[in-house]
């Protein structure tokens, strides 16, 4: 076999979506992709063009940084607008409204206790939401993580078990909302 031909073979990373599998994405979440879309074909890639071509006239192409850089920017710029555009293609937009608001689905706001802790045990929240919209930081998850799995189709005072690296732990729904995603 070829090395070209192992390379072809390989598969994706784990947690990294495959292009033909259905992108699920709020409308926010669609919304920020087509933005980001247009950020880089309208703004941000005319500009690196002009860079290069600038650089590209200045003689000497090999120690010319500008034009090193630019070039580079230009493929890492390219690769991401293909990412882009395969993500928004494959998008199938689910309306976190339009949920049934009894269960945890796509699109739902979860607050949950640690079943396993103290009865003064802080309620905690997360955000189900598609994998490119998804920044743990901001209380938000992808449909696709392990507490989400979890929690699907669960309703209020239901207990579930979550696997992770540490062992299972249980954990108890205490509201559900799915309040627009603006």
């Amino acid at each position: 076999m070829s090395l070209r031909a192992s390379r072809r073979s390989t598969a994706p990373a784990a947690g990294t979506p495959k292009p033909s599998e259905k992108n699920y994405v709020t409308p926010r979440g669609l919304r920020l992709l087509r933005e980001e879309l247009d950020e880089l074909r309208k703004v941000e890639r005319p500009q690196v063009v002009e860079v290069v071509s600038w650089a590209a006239g200045n003689g000497d192409r090999s120690e010319n940084g500008d034009y090193i850089y630019g070039k580079k920017r230009l493929r890492e710029i390219d690769r991401r607008l293909r990412y882009l555009l395969r993500r928004i293609e494959n998008a199938e937009q689910v309306d976190p409204a339009r949920q049934n608001r009894e269960k945890v689905f796509f699109g739902a706001t979860v607050t949950y206790v640690d079943a396993d802790a103290d009865l003064d045990a802080p309620e905690q929240s997360l955000r189900i939401v598609g994998v490119d919209e998804a920044l743990n930081t901001k209380g938000t998850i992808s449909w696709r993580a392990p507490i989400a799995r979890a929690l699907m189709k669960a309703e209020e005072g239901d207990v579930v078990t979550v696997r992770t690296p540490e062992g299972a732990r249980e954990i108890e729904v205490v509201g559900i909302d799915y309040e627009a995603i603006a």
